[in-house]
């Protein structure tokens, strides 16, 4: 890893594991997304059918870089076009939402604010108990800017998601397993072992038809089930030429189900 390497990223079997080492707090801005960006493509060009995304720092992500921030106040516009990004912020998150691969945010830590929407990209998200996480950008005059609020709303509906942005309250993990804004919580020393369990399960499922679900899904949420509806049979169309649906096939009928081993293609 070079010095000024902001993810190292490792690869265990067909899972990669992205471990954000930006410091002093993994600060989300263009240069972290950059390079969020750059890792992901990369573990997808090795044919990796899980990504985990983690922090190798006391925090998962302490929110914003404010630098952004004041350059944006400087010139009295939110424009991003000269800030030497590759994605703007809603460009980022579809990118993720929309990777033909599961992604798993592994938390500990500070999850706030931009960390939060970060998170909330991936498709699962695995806390340790101990993690705090919240909105704080009222706290600066802001309210989530790269799409938290609506997301938060899909996910626990508007009340909540209007106290979360509003009052910037720090949540405990389990809270926010409650509400159903996270899957998991965990003891933080068995976070680790509990997310790579996760990946490992997400990796050994027939990939074709997961990149399928999550365009489903994220159809479904953007535009209604009326055009989840009308897009199944174009989203669905790759699962019936894919290997992994031959497996799955011949190996219930030999074994019965649940035993398949797929081949991710």
């Amino acid at each position: 890893m070079s010095e000024d390497a902001l993810i190292t990223r490792e690869q265990r079997g067909n899972i990669s594991v992205l471990t954000m080492v930006y410091r002093p707090y993994n600060l989300l801005g263009p240069k972290l997304i950059n390079a969020i960006v750059e890792n992901i493509e990369a573990a997808r060009d090795a044919s990796s059918r899980a990504i985990v995304l983690r922090s190798g720092l006391r925090h998962f992500s302490a929110g914003a870089d404010l630098d952004i921030f004041d350059k944006r106040v400087a010139q009295g516009s939110g424009d991003q076009s000269n800030e030497n990004r590759r994605l703007n912020g809603v460009e980022f998150l579809r990118f993720m939402e929309l990777l033909p691969i599961p992604l798993i945010a592994s938390v500990h830590g500070v999850c706030l604010g931009g960390g939060l929407e970060l998170a909330l990209s991936c498709d699962y998200i695995i806390a340790a108990s101990s993690a705090k996480i919240g909105s704080v950008e009222a706290t600066l005059g802001l309210h989530p800017l790269l799409g938290g609020i609506q997301r938060q709303v899909q996910r626990i509906g508007a009340l909540r998601a209007k106290e979360m942005s509003m009052l910037a309250r720090r949540y405990d993990a389990p809270t926010l397993e409650k509400w159903g804004l996270i899957n998991l919580t965990v003891p933080e020393e068995q976070l680790e072992k509990a997310t790579m369990a996760i990946a490992e399960e997400f990796a050994q499922g027939p990939t074709v038809a997961h990149a399928a679900t999550k365009e489903l899904a994220h159809i479904a949420v953007n535009d209604g089930v009326a055009a989840a509806d009308e897009a199944m049979a174009r989203v669905q169309a790759p699962i019936w030429a894919s290997e992994d649906l031959k497996i799955g096939l011949a190996s219930f009928r030999k074994n019965g189900p649940g035993l398949a081993k797929f081949a991710g293609r």
